[in-house]
């Protein structure tokens, strides 16, 4: 069973980094002046596939199975930058502000979790 779940781990690791990635670009484009209907709808498909991704994770580890200690570390930081996003981001009182601190906030999601992908993927 641990091979399977390592697997999807693999297959919904992707999805996250493709994801952040995305939303990554969405809010550069915002930045610029862009408006999407759709980037507060994927934001939040990409943190819950995020959370899946933990979830999964977490399973793994009660298998006994386990990885790099920095591969915990840096995955679980995106909690913090995701956080940023939801909260912080959206607080700003105009569409710039809110753009920029999303770009901020999605771009270092993007590469706290590619890090972590690149980690996991390794061993």
């Amino acid at each position: 069973m641990g091979e399977g779940l390592t697997g999807v781990h693999n297959i919904v690791g992707t999805l996250v980094v493709v994801a952040y990635l995305a939303l990554t670009v969405v809010n550069l484009l915002r930045l610029r002046g862009a408006n999407f209907s759709w980037a507060r709808p994927l934001s939040f498909a990409a943190a819950g596939l995020l959370l899946v991704q933990y979830l999964i994770g977490f399973a793994l580890l009660g298998q006994g199975q386990g990885n790099a200690f920095v591969h915990y570390v840096v995955a679980l930081l995106a909690i913090l930058t995701v956080g940023l996003e939801h909260g912080y981001a959206n607080t700003r009182p105009d569409q710039r502000g809110r753009a920029s601190a999303a770009l901020a906030a999605t771009g270092l999601t993007f590469l706290l979790v590619a890090v972590a992908y690149s980690i996991g993927s390794a061993r």
